[in-house]
């Protein structure tokens, strides 16, 4: 048996992937793979995900320059969730322009709770994506 059998992808043949900073243990990003995607992660030792939106794989940064170098892959106990523990080249692994994408926090507020953006934009994304 193959080490990509014993992955528990989904109905759709995908499995979350999170995205994790090798340096700091922050939470970059969460994003999808099929098994391509995994196989050429391994491969080519740099993120590739499947985008549910365009239906199609893609290289973390390819239109952005900031690509993910991967360390680590592993697999929860589950099978069916992979963390990657990568550097991200150029520290903005969001595409506002933030290091990652859980920028906004909870906070409460005379009225209850709201979301509030905590992380400052990096890089303006109309300069990141022409």
């Amino acid at each position: 048996m193959s080490w990509l059998d014993e992955v528990r992808f989904d109905d759709n043949g995908l499995i979350p992937a999170i995205a994790q900073d090798v340096s700091s243990g922050r939470i970059l990003m969460v994003a999808w793979m099929n098994r391509t995607a995994l196989e050429k992660t391994v491969q080519e030792g740099v993120a590739v995900y499947w985008s549910r939106s365009r239906q199609a794989l893609w290289h973390k940064g390819e239109s952005s320059g900031h690509t993910q170098r991967v360390h680590d892959i592993r697999l929860d106990c589950d099978a069916d969730v992979i963390l990657l523990t990568v550097e991200q080249i150029g520290q903005i692994a969001c595409h506002t322009g933030r290091e990652s994408c859980f920028y906004q926090q909870l906070v409460a507020t005379a009225q209850g709770h709201e979301w509030k953006a905590v992380d400052p934009v990096l890089k303006d994304p109309k300069e990141i994506y022409r």
